[in-house]
């Protein structure tokens, strides 16, 4: 199932627009505080689905019945541009248990690229929902990856993934890989170029949030 959080207009579509538009990517605060935002109101939505169970606790005048989740989530993200879009997440799901993804593409001479997952930790996921913070999801490799190293020893309840930006060929990607994930994706774009970019996209979601790096 594919949530699109653009469908309706809300603030969301204001956030999407300033990750964007290159005059405001300049401001890299205002950019790592609009992928923020964009996690917590995804965060928001995936809490109306997970189970809850009935727990009675006390006030100062009587017993009062309150629904708590049925199981605290784990919310991973891939390093380093999902960082923004993770802590969100973790904004909302307050008591939730971590998860981080350590991958890049490494670029070869001819331009293509090959995914280096080099780090892995998780708690464990047995019964509990899995939430997935990727901001941009392109070809799908990175989180297809990222799921199998997850899943490979726990079944989790249920799988999120929350993306601010997706392209189709990634979205049917995931779809064939793990039919079972909820998608929730700010903005749906239709083109991939040759070298996996987004098209119109943002640019590279991790330079604009966290300056250039090195590429070995």
């Amino acid at each position: 199932m594919v949530h699109h959080l653009s469908d309706s207009y809300s603030l969301v579509n204001d956030w999407v627009g300033e990750l964007r538009n290159v005059a405001v990517q300049e401001d890299r605060m205002r950019f790592r505080h609009n992928l923020e935002r964009i996690g917590s109101v995804a965060a928001y939505e995936i809490s109306k689905k997970l189970p809850y169970v009935p727990v009675t606790v006390q006030t100062p005048m009587g017993m009062a019945i309150v629904n708590n989740l049925e199981a605290q989530p784990v919310v991973a993200t891939i390093m380093r541009a999902g960082l923004p879009l993770y802590q969100g997440i973790l904004n909302f799901f307050d008591k939730a248990d971590s998860a981080f993804i350590g991958a890049y593409r490494k670029h070869r001479k001819d331009d293509s690229f090959e995914i280096d997952q080099t780090y892995v930790t998780s708690p464990e996921l047995v019964g509990r929902p899995l939430i997935v913070a990727d901001p941009m999801l392109a070809t799908g490799s990175s989180l297809i990856l990222a799921l199998d190293a997850l899943v490979a020893y726990d079944s989790p309840s249920e799988i999120h993934i929350v993306s601010v930006i997706a392209c189709t060929v990634g979205i049917e990607a995931i779809q064939r890989k793990y039919p079972q994930c909820t998608l929730w994706i700010a903005a749906i774009d239709e083109e991939l170029t040759a070298k996996g970019y987004i098209v119109p996209g943002l640019g590279d979601a991790g330079y604009l949030a966290f300056g250039s790096k090195r590429q070995s």
